[in-house]
């Protein structure tokens, strides 16, 4: 009952905007009450999300917003193909099993106290989520963190380990994403709105991004190591864990193979070639030049680079064979692929992509920029925190993704009216749409670690809270001055 009605509560509140709005004109209102609907479907998740992001394929041409050609354009942007890209690395990383020696590696070295334990789960995962999609890091690192604690001996010091360690696997996932373009949705979406509204400015590249995503990621992730061991939580100081049972599994996994090699390297390969495509500029005089200018191959893109890096993954020959007496299958094949790429979440970049030209086509945004002019006397750091704290929480009740894709085009438009550069203004939004610790509901990570049954809902709230302010207060700092 609840779900029917949301699904009539989205359409119904979209009527009443229009309606509320029909004096900035029948276009900017009938867009207004298109975003209404759309955002009441992706926050509340009715209608599946993908499902909702395939509205404007439809709601634009009945409307005359936009062409079914002109609107269906936006599902195939450039960006959606650089998450494509990066996700099957992330998949072939997964299935060569190298992603567990990497964690188990990591784990082995910070030792087996409590707090080494918290801190090596939450650099393990931000390491890894750095480059991999932040849900599947979750996905391979929850059984380990759970191999953990099951193997204790002391039922009092495990409990007091439990909910922190499970925390830890989520919080790091979400950090580590926020370092690099690729690490979570949020960011994709921020970087296809750049290069749609700015396109005289240089794009944001990875090392760009990196050259702040980075330091706040080591800043947080020093944080929540602190919240999760000493303020929110007290965990054990004894060694819980002993050294020699890392290296057990370690030893189990046998020698790194051929396909864990071949793997890596690609992905070294890649990753390697994102950071550097781009030059950084230090100060007026210190500059790295970037591959794409001394090589002059200025269109190939990240997104070129992703897909070469997937379409290589299906012709290099694994070890494995696909059947007695055949022949050997790639390190991707298109099965597993087709099984475990998110298909829905290019649908949902696509949605969010659509709202934002739609914006544009039907002056919506002209309205929008005009009502927001007085603000423009506001400080930098209080427009920030403001921005920063409505995104996030925003972010606790609805997808990111979605979350991003709302508020992004709005704030795109938003900034030069309020006398800001842009990107001081859309990248902590965009940092913000990935905070969301304090509800299972805020992201899949949070719905990952409290579907183990270890973590109750109070608990994760009350150090979820402290990491959102914590958050807010790290952009603020960060890009508010």
């Amino acid at each position: 009952m609840r779900t029917l009605l949301l699904r009539i509560l989205g359409p119904a509140l979209g009527a009443l905007v229009f309606v509320l709005l029909r004096h900035l004109g029948p276009q900017p209102a009938l867009m207004a009450g298109i975003v209404a609907w759309m955002a009441v479907w992706w926050i509340s998740e009715a209608v599946p999300l993908a499902v909702t992001s395939l509205l404007p394929m439809v709601l634009f041409p009945v409307f005359g917003i936009d062409t079914v050609a002109g609107t269906t354009a936006n599902y195939g942007k450039e960006i959606i193909y650089l998450f494509l890209g990066g996700f099957l690395l992330a998949l072939a990383i997964e299935r060569s099993g190298l992603h567990k020696r990497i964690a188990l590696h990591i784990v082995a070295r910070v030792g087996g106290t409590g707090p080494r334990l918290v801190g090596g789960m939450l650099i393990a995962c931000a390491l890894l989520s750095m480059w991999m999609n932040s849900t599947s890091c979750v996905l391979v690192m929850l059984p380990i963190a759970l191999s953990l604690l099951d193997d204790e001996e002391a039922p009092a010091a495990q409990q007091q380990l439990t909910v922190p360690l499970l925390l830890a696997v989520a919080y790091g996932a979400t950090i580590g994403g926020m370092a690099t373009p690729v690490g979570t949705p949020p960011n994709l979406v921020f970087m296809e709105v750049w290069k749609t509204n700015w396109p005289d400015r240089p794009p944001i590249g990875f090392g760009q991004w990196m050259a702040f995503g980075v330091p706040f990621m080591l800043i947080f992730l020093a944080i929540a190591w602190l919240l999760l061991t000493r303020l929110v939580f007290r965990v054990p100081q004894e060694r819980l864990v002993e050294p020699a049972r890392v290296r057990e599994r370690i030893a189990a996994l046998g020698g790194t193979t051929r396909d864990e090699r071949l793997a890596g390297l690609v992905f070294a390969l890649t990753a390697l070639l994102w950071i550097t495509g781009d030059g950084i500029r230090f100060t007026e005089t210190m500059a790295l030049t970037g591959w794409r200018e001394w090589t002059g191959l200025a269109a190939v893109s990240d997104g070129a680079v992703a897909i070469a890096a997937a379409i290589a993954l299906f012709l290099i020959p694994s070890t494995e064979r696909q059947g007695p007496g055949m022949a050997r299958r790639a390190l991707m094949t298109w099965d597993f692929a087709e099984k475990h790429v998110p298909w829905g979440v290019l649908l949902l970049f696509g949605g969010g992509f659509a709202i934002a030209s739609g914006m544009e086509r039907s002056g919506l945004a002209n309205s929008m920029v005009a009502a927001l002019s007085g603000h423009g006397d506001t400080h930098p750091a209080a427009l920030v925190g403001a921005v920063g704290g409505l995104v996030c929480l925003m972010s606790e009740l609805g997808s990111n993704t979605a979350t991003a894709s709302l508020t992004l085009p709005i704030l795109a438009e938003s900034a030069s009216v309020w006398g800001m550069d842009p990107l001081w203004l859309l990248i902590p939004a965009t940092l913000a749409a990935t905070l969301g610790f304090a509800l299972p509901v805020a992201s899949p990570m949070q719905a990952i670690v409290f579907g183990s049954g270890r973590i109750p809902v109070r608990q994760m709230v009350r150090a979820g809270i402290w990491m959102d302010v914590i958050g807010v207060v790290l952009l603020v700092l960060f890009f508010g001055w």
